[in-house]
């Protein structure tokens, strides 16, 4: 039997009784399936227009790029199933604290742009492990890195993006979870294959333009189900479930749920860790991740590339709106699920003894929107699941096989790294979905709280080392790695206690250690970036200082350095054509010296022309773009991108209006909400 929407506080006796039954109809169904073919239809589209035969077309979707679609498809690839999930959970469990991730990536989208972006350039990198490699020299900090994104993609990305879209499987077709995943993952492979991925830019603008259609029409159904902002604030702090424990704090809504700003010392997020612990992450995310950077690198030129952040900026205003809110919404509604505090109960509503804030976003796809909405949404989650899924299989297979497998194999054949490749994917699989148990017991079922605080642990030497690359020109590699080196074994010893001593339910007492109790994971981010400065400034300090070469345009201070002629450093192998097939979000992910490929592929060809070609392999190298073409030409055809600094000044003007104008409106819904 449904719960209405319009009752706020739905009695039953049997907590079940109002878990959604409802489940997708014939409508829903079909427009599933027609969502599913207008994507397909889309990605082949741009899959036949895009120049992917050249190394432009392989590394930067071409090169030119216009704003509109790098700006969606930054936003596409930061918000995707785990996003309305998690931040819809985390607003129901504790109100729009977390929407400070929103704001704070605001600003961090746009210095990216205007600081990062140009000192790229000028260096002309298009990996983050090739800037290091120049900006530091030697080996061990890219694979420090290469190691350590491995780890960030399984704990913070893989993982939670499968269990976030089976939770939307398992509310609406009734799964089991591990099911859900594992229909996900099939799902997921026919459409790698099928879908092209150098079209991955274009049909994330797609997805964009429907996940704001889509997200915004249920946040207009959920304001008139709770009567607009003010029925909100007045009925979330009414939002008990029937079934909660007398006297007992459980399940209780917070006083400050609708301040962003709380206490420094007792408050789930306290504001000095919004401030500073924050933002060194957000800064990793925004600045220095392989995947975000790639997309900026791929515009026609540095006006484009900031046109996208702005654009992508003032879309990350909408998430509080769009998911935060709406899921506070759903536990209003919904109070006796979304607000469940008996674990026994939480387990029969949601599987997930901790909470099931999880599910506030699925709840209200499926009881508030009307058929056919409710299909497109949920066809939305899912494919924004899988475009996710696709790119991050695809980057760390490539990480792993070419920055890792190939340094200690350095003579690997092709066919070896290919086989290396692939067979890391499905290991990588079976690794993140045995690590979804954890996920749901960590963090009292709150999944975007859970990716924080994995990645404050992470990601804060990195960002620390990235930061004084750029800006400044005494630090050197010894500096470097041992600040990265001390900072994540600390990192590292807090991850691994926070597993050890979880979070104990609300009613028990708390025995974990200090410093797993007491020092919130934004102070340990805190923490861990200070360490890092520290040691990286005294040992740049007592070591010998930086080439002229490792610093000329590689930082902020020298971005409009004079180019020279660069020295032929070696290089790991060159990335084989079996691997790059895949689109820029793999290749992105290697480094690649030019002319190192262009010999290696000659030869190649010299020695496999000769060799006629399958029905199957010709139709792979169409899909992929390359049939026909001799694969030296492939490679000489074009030169490295290498976008100039120059603007022309009208539009770089109304660029820099435009970021006046987005930074004052962050500022206000700071001040507005904290």
């Amino acid at each position: 039997m449904e719960s209405s929407p319009s009752n706020p506080h739905p009695t039953q006796s049997d907590p079940l009784e109002a878990f959604p039954q409802r489940r997708l109809e014939a409508g829903d169904i079909a427009v599933l399936v027609l969502y599913f073919f207008f994507v397909l239809a889309v990605g082949l589209w741009s899959t036949v227009k895009t120049k992917r035969d050249t190394v432009k077309g392989y590394f930067l979707a071409g090169g030119d790029m216009m704003w509109w679609p790098v700006g969606a498809s930054l936003f596409a690839s930061n918000i995707g199933s785990g996003h309305f999930v998690g931040l819809a959970g985390s607003g129901a469990a504790a109100g729009v604290s977390v929407a400070a991730y929103e704001f704070n990536g605001l600003f961090s989208v746009l210095i990216l742009a205007w600081v990062f972006l140009p000192i790229y350039i000028a260096g002309q990198v298009t990996t983050m492990p090739e800037y290091l490699r120049k900006r530091f020299g030697g080996n061990r900090i890219p694979i420090i890195l290469a190691v350590l994104y491995l780890f960030i993609y399984i704990f913070t990305k893989i993982s939670v993006d499968m269990y976030a879209g089976a939770i939307f499987i398992q509310q609406s077709l009734k799964l089991d979870l591990y099911l859900a995943i594992a229909g996900l993952l099939v799902i997921t492979a026919v459409y790698t294959v099928a879908g092209g991925l150098a079209a991955v830019i274009y049909t994330d603008a797609l997805q964009t333009v429907i996940m704001l259609i889509g997200a915004l029409t249920l946040m207009g159904y959920s304001f008139a189900a709770v009567g607009g902002l003010e029925g909100l604030t007045e009925k979330y702090f009414l939002a008990l479930a029937t079934n909660r424990t007398e006297n007992s704090s459980c399940g209780l809504p917070r006083e400050d749920a609708f301040h962003i700003f709380r206490d420094p010392l007792t408050s789930d997020l306290p504001w000095p860790g919004i401030l500073l612990g924050m933002s060194i992450p957000s800064l990793w995310y925004w600045c220095t991740d392989q995947v975000i950077v790639q997309r900026s690198l791929a515009a026609k030129n540095l006006s484009h590339a900031k046109g996208g952040s702005l654009m992508a900026a003032y879309l990350k205003v909408l998430p509080l709106f769009m998911m935060v809110f709406p899921g506070m919404i759903s536990r209003v509604l919904f109070p006796d699920q979304v607000a469940c505090a008996d674990p026994e109960i939480c387990q029969k509503v949601c599987g997930n003894p901790s909470g099931c804030s999880d599910i506030a976003y699925p709840k209200l796809v499926l009881e508030l929107l009307p058929t056919g909405l409710r299909g497109l949404m949920i066809a939305v989650m899912v494919a924004a699941l899988m475009s996710s899924l696709t790119s991050i299989f695809n980057s760390a297979s490539t990480i792993f096989t070419m920055d890792l497998w190939n340094h200690v194999r350095p003579q690997a054949s092709e066919k070896e790294l290919m086989i290396v490749g692939r067979v890391f994917v499905l290991l990588l699989v079976l690794v993140s979905i045995l690590w979804i148990p954890v996920i749901q017991a960590s963090q009292g079922g709150q999944l975007f709280i859970y990716i924080q605080s994995i990645s404050s642990y992470l990601q804060p030497p990195v960002a620390v080392v990235f930061i004084m690359g750029c800006f400044w020109k005494r630090s050197n590699e010894k500096g470097a790695f041992w600040g990265l080196i001390l900072g994540l074994i600390l990192g590292l010893i807090r991850l691994i206690l926070d597993f050890i001593y979880a979070q104990p339910q609300c009613d028990q007492p708390d025995e974990r250690p200090a410093v797993v109790k007491d020092i919130h994971y934004l102070y340990f981010s805190m923490i861990l970036s200070a360490v890092t400065l520290i040691t990286m400034s005294a040992m740049s300090w007592c070591t010998e200082p930086p080439s002229k070469e490792m610093v000329s345009r590689l930082t902020w201070f020298t971005r409009h350095d004079p180019v020279v002629h660069k020295e032929q450093v070696p290089q790991a192998s060159p990335l084989p054509p079996t691997l790059s097939q895949n689109g820029p979000a793999e290749a992105s992910s290697t480094n690649i010296q030019l002319d190192t490929v262009q010999e290696n592929m000659s030869k190649t060809h010299s020695c496999d022309v000769t060799r006629k070609q399958s029905r199957v392999v010709r139709a792979i190298l169409w899909l992929c773009g390359l049939e026909g073409k001799d694969q030296a030409e492939l490679v000489s055809r074009e030169d490295p991108v290498i976008v100039s600094l120059e603007e022309n000044p009208a539009v770089k003007a109304l660029l820099n209006i435009n970021l006046i104008l987005c930074i004052s409106c962050a500022i206000f819904l700071w001040g507005y909400f904290a």
